[in-house]
């Protein structure tokens, strides 16, 4: 009776000791370690373009010449690119009446916010109020939706700016979070920062 039980330990031992030391195991998945730029800030103007704002100095501005192969609305709409996240906030600039009044251009702001219900968990407005002459809503948009962040900036007379983020990788919340909360805080310092010119 004590020959079987002494058997049955001595395997149990040998197949734990034996698992332990195999070097060729696979290893949990990680993901890879973030480093983060150093921060610093430009700031954007352009001749063509009535508004500025400060933006990230690892970030680039890029414009593109077609939209969804349709000639730009006009020369301020663009990309702000963080090469070392692969992410881009699109930029739009519409003149208030020229194509579409203010009450359009809001509701399409939030038409386009909405649209990401489909897969958001949850979505918050926030106000966004800046004086009489700069007012807007930023749009967080939790879950695996394809953007985290949309916003938009108007002085309810002239001029609309909207701005929103996306990251070029599939969507996982929980490995983009550390990267989205510091390219926040960079959206956070471009509306802060943001003014109309004329």
């Amino acid at each position: 009776m004590l020959k079987p039980l002494l058997t049955i330990l001595t395997c149990a031992t040998l197949l734990t000791t034996a698992c332990e030391n195999r070097q060729d195991l696979p290893k949990p998945r990680a993901y890879p370690k973030i480093v983060y730029p150093k921060r610093g800030y430009l700031t954007y103007t352009n001749p063509e373009c009535p508004f500025s704002f400060g933006y990230p100095q690892y970030a680039d501005i890029v414009r593109d010449s077609t939209h969804f192969n349709d000639p730009l609305y006009n020369d301020c709409w663009f990309d702000i690119f963080v090469p070392d996240f692969d992410c881009r906030l699109y930029c739009s600039y519409y003149q208030i009446g020229k194509e579409k009044t203010l009450e359009e251009l809001k509701a399409d702001a939030f038409e386009m916010a909405d649209w990401h219900n489909k897969k958001a968990n949850y979505i918050e407005e926030q106000r966004i109020q800046r004086g009489d002459d700069l007012q807007g809503i930023a749009f967080r948009i939790e879950g695996p939706a394809a953007t985290p962040f949309e916003f938009y900036l108007t002085d309810n007379k002239t001029h609309f700016f909207r701005g929103a983020l996306y990251f070029n990788t599939q969507i996982n919340t929980d490995s983009l979070a550390p990267l989205y909360n510091f390219v926040l805080e960079d959206i956070a310092r471009l509306i802060e920062t943001f003014e109309w010119r004329n």
